[in-house]
């Protein structure tokens, strides 16, 4: 069996390359929601009036919706490592994978109180109880149940809302704007001091938490347990003898995806064809970028000239956390106050370039520590033991 190449601790280098290139495409996406009241706008009128209809449509196309797809599928594949490790090792899996989630519970929730409001570890680590029981079911029964509860509700919710839609005619919601709530997130955050600005984020947070309960387990929770399957699978470490596959995969789910995801620009802007973009478009254009990222890994100079690009997915809670650190401080008042004052387009190149500084600095900080500072926390509030994160360059040239 020909597999992908694994550092000299047993890692999967591709998982982190890809991982780090999602956490590359989330912050693209996210930063549009760091400095700009996107939440409450009906954004494709808002920003074609504004002058950025197209940078807005090469968001909206290419990245909005396509890589957080991607981390819960590598959530639940790294998951599903960990528990066949733990049958190897004859060692408890249950136990030790719930503290774990215990500790991003907490995670998720400082982030959310105190740094952003867009947090989705908190969401991780919920579903993440539910994957400690799911991730022993064979593959099979994973992945085509994972596609049932995930194609059949989000379908007849999309179905309900074309229907409702034609049943109301003129009077879509999908042209509705918040502008009061546009109004208090401009002052509040391009204005306010650091308690307002927590007062108004928890609220933002609370609100977007609830509906997530209804949501998540079908549309979060199926993408964890594809994950999974494709770890019992060894996807990851078979890339080399399925490169054609692969290809073949990568290609017609870029094609139909990005075809899915056009919907709102070519037809209309209903919520029923923002579904349509969302559901089906998003993770077909994740499945294609994951297939074709599995065949680019393959090629040494790859994986060696964006190696940088893995140190940080292999730091992904620091990378992830430290991205909303930054940008909050960026844009908040409490900052330097840039929170609507930025275009898309330089939000884009913003995130690019953050990112690039954090992976060069994960890159230097892996030559020396094991792992990440927020992971190394994670790991002593996992075990209960505090170890050296020292690397003993002797024994580990990772």
């Amino acid at each position: 069996m020909n597999k992908l190449p694994t550092s000299e601790t047993g890692r999967i280098e591709a998982l982190d390359m890809i991982r780090g290139l999602s956490l590359l495409g989330i912050f693209i996406a996210n930063m549009i929601h760091f400095h700009s009241p996107v939440v409450y706008m009906e954004p494709y009128s808002w920003f074609e009036d504004n002058g950025e209809g197209l940078s807005y449509m090469w968001l909206d196309i290419f990245i909005e919706a396509s890589f957080y797809p991607i981390f819960a599928m590598l959530f639940g594949y790294g998951l599903s490592m960990q528990y066949s490790k733990s049958v190897l090792q004859q060692t408890s899996f249950g136990p030790t994978a719930a503290r774990r989630m215990v500790i991003l519970l907490a995670f998720g929730i400082i982030h959310a109180i105190f740094i952003w409001s867009g947090d989705i570890l908190f969401t991780y680590a919920v579903l993440g109880f539910l994957m400690i029981a799911l991730v022993r079911i064979p593959p099979k029964w994973l992945f085509f149940g994972a596609l049932s509860l995930y194609i059949i509700p989000n379908g007849l919710l999309t179905a309900t809302v074309y229907v409702s839609e034609r049943l109301m005619g003129e009077a879509s919601l999908s042209e509705f704007a918040d502008i009061q709530k546009i109004q208090d997130a401009i002052q509040v955050y391009g204005h306010g001091s650091y308690l307002e600005t927590m007062a108004f984020r928890v609220q933002e947070w609370l609100v977007a938490s609830v509906g997530g309960l209804f949501l998540t387990p079908f549309m979060i929770l199926p993408l964890m347990m594809i994950g999974a399957a494709l770890a019992k699978w060894r996807i990851f470490e078979r890339a080399n003898e399925m490169k054609g596959r692969l290809i073949v995969i990568g290609v017609s789910s870029l094609i139909i995806g990005v075809a899915l995801k056009a919907v709102p620009f070519l037809i209309s802007t209903d919520y029923s064809m923002q579904f349509i973009q969302t559901y089906f478009g998003g993770p077909l254009v994740s499945a294609g970028y994951v297939s074709l990222l599995l065949v680019l890994c393959t090629l040494p100079w790859f994986s060696k000239v964006f190696r940088p690009i893995a140190k940080a997915g292999r730091m992904s809670l620091t990378t992830y956390i430290g991205q909303s650190v930054i940008a909050t401080l960026i844009f908040y008042h409490y900052g330097f106050g840039m929170y609507g004052k930025v275009d898309i387009a330089t939000g884009t190149l913003m995130a690019v370039g953050i990112f690039v500084v954090q992976a060069l600095l994960a890159d230097l900080w892996l030559t020396r520590y094991k792992m990440g500072p927020l992971e190394y926390v994670w790991r002593i509030g996992t075990y209960g033991t505090i170890l050296s994160n020292k690397k003993d360059k002797r024994r580990d040239l990772s």
